[in-house]
């Protein structure tokens, strides 16, 4: 069995609109009411998938999920045309592109029983992503459907987890066996904490990894206040790698004297706040990024377009690359639409390692697969949504007329 990454990207949903229903997440806020591109959005998804797999990279997708949710609205006793403006947004929300909130992943090599495990994170936190986990998990137990995954419901809702975005791992090799770190919250000044503690806990349990293959690290409390909604946002891990800026976790020292004795081929890329501030790390989304292993071996960082507008990012980042640093190459994606409603191209996958023969192919692309794909979003997508259009009957028709075609172009007739 050849074990590899896999990056699982969501495409962006024909609903993608700019409500801003994420407290705690200073871009969804600044452009609450904003008019929105959902075709632009899903085009500039495909194309980062395109440049992955031009780096020589696995590449699989998640599909959007049906919107307006009409299950969700039904256990709330109304329906789309009945719904209140406020229940209608939480609806119609495309949050679920952010893959990586779709679930935490623990590869074979780390587990009891030699299967990579999948939990669906719960989302209970915002309401507009809370009904995400029914949908997400119906299209992992499709995806992962081989006896060599285990797929796990999600964590009781009274501990709030986020899935992924909280979750890294370091190992020598993705094939290797590894230590996953889970990061959580406490508190987060004026912004909630999402991930708990006990969820990551569970977590643990339910993927059979032993005490030491797991550590509990508390993200900082400044970082959640500052905007740093998910660990991601000030974190990264790929390989012997972390990429992490220096106010990323409470306890810094300590945590880092543990992480070194326990995985001693750590090499650990911190950015000083004195060269990049939590705000232009925030900004910037300069942690939410891609941290991969090209095919030649390279640790290779994918970042959007505002990191590269971001002087004291952008600066930082070819020192690095100049003093011959960990990271060896630095790409750069156009995800505009997505960072505009706060996600970066860190949000919008799921890493899986697995062997892709063990993957439902329907899950997985190439370039002609994208070119397909690409052909159904520009056709049928719609070009803009304002919010004040939510409700609007025809733009409900357009939405799920254009989800149908998507799944029927990928063979997901089930989904539907």
């Amino acid at each position: 069995m050849s074990l590899v990454e896999i990056n699982f990207d969501g495409l962006v949903g024909p609903s993608h609109n700019y409500g801003g229903l994420s407290l705690g997440n200073l871009a969804s806020a600044r452009n609450l009411g904003q008019l929105s591109f959902p075709r632009a959005a899903a085009l500039q998804g495909l194309e980062k998938m395109r440049a992955n797999l031009r780096l020589g990279l696995v590449q699989g997708i998640f599909l959007p999920q049906p919107r307006p949710a009409r299950a969700f609205l039904a256990e709330l006793g109304t329906a789309p045309e009945d719904a209140s403006p406020a229940l209608l947004a939480n609806a119609m929300s495309a949050s679920a592109m952010w893959a990586a909130n779709a679930a935490t992943v623990s590869p074979a090599p780390d587990t009891a029983d030699d299967r990579t495990h999948l939990t669906v994170a719960n989302l209970r936190t915002m309401a507009h992503r809370s009904h995400e986990w029914v949908a997400t998990l119906a299209q992992l137990r499709l995806a992962f459907a081989d006896p060599a995954f285990a797929v796990h419901g999600p964590v009781p809702p009274t501990f709030g987890d986020e899935g992924a975005a909280n979750h890294m791992r370091l190992a020598a090799r993705h094939d290797a066996p590894g230590l996953e770190l889970f990061v959580y919250g406490v508190t987060g000044g004026p912004f909630p904490a999402r991930q708990h503690r006990q969820a990551c806990e569970a977590i643990a349990r339910l993927h059979r990894l032993a005490p030491e293959r797991t550590l509990f690290v508390q993200q900082s409390e400044e970082a959640i206040a500052a905007g740093a909604f998910h660990n991601d946002v000030v974190a990264v891990a790929n390989e012997r790698v972390l990429f992490s800026h220096e106010l990323a976790f409470e306890g810094r020292d300590a945590f880092l004297a543990e992480l070194e004795a326990r995985f001693p081929e750590l090499e650990h890329v911190e950015v000083p706040a004195a060269e990049v501030s939590l705000e232009d790390a925030i900004r910037s989304y300069l942690f939410n990024a891609q941290l991969v292993t090209t095919p030649d071996g390279r640790t290779t960082l994918i970042v959007p377009e505002e990191a590269r507008e971001t002087p004291s990012v952008w600066g930082w980042l070819q020192r690095h690359l100049a003093g011959n640093g960990a990271i060896r190459d630095v790409r750069v994606v156009d995800v505009r639409q997505s960072m505009a409603n706060g996600g970066g191209p860190a949000c919008l996958r799921l890493r899986v390692v697995c062997d892709p023969a063990t993957v439902d192919p329907r899950f997985l692309v190439d370039e002609a697969k994208l070119d397909r794909l690409g052909e159904v979003v520009a056709r049928t997508w719609p070009e803009q949504i304002a919010v004040e259009d939510l409700g609007n009957p025809a733009l409900i028709r357009d939405v799920e007329a254009a989800r149908a075609a998507l799944m029927e172009a990928c063979g997901l007739g089930e989904l539907i």
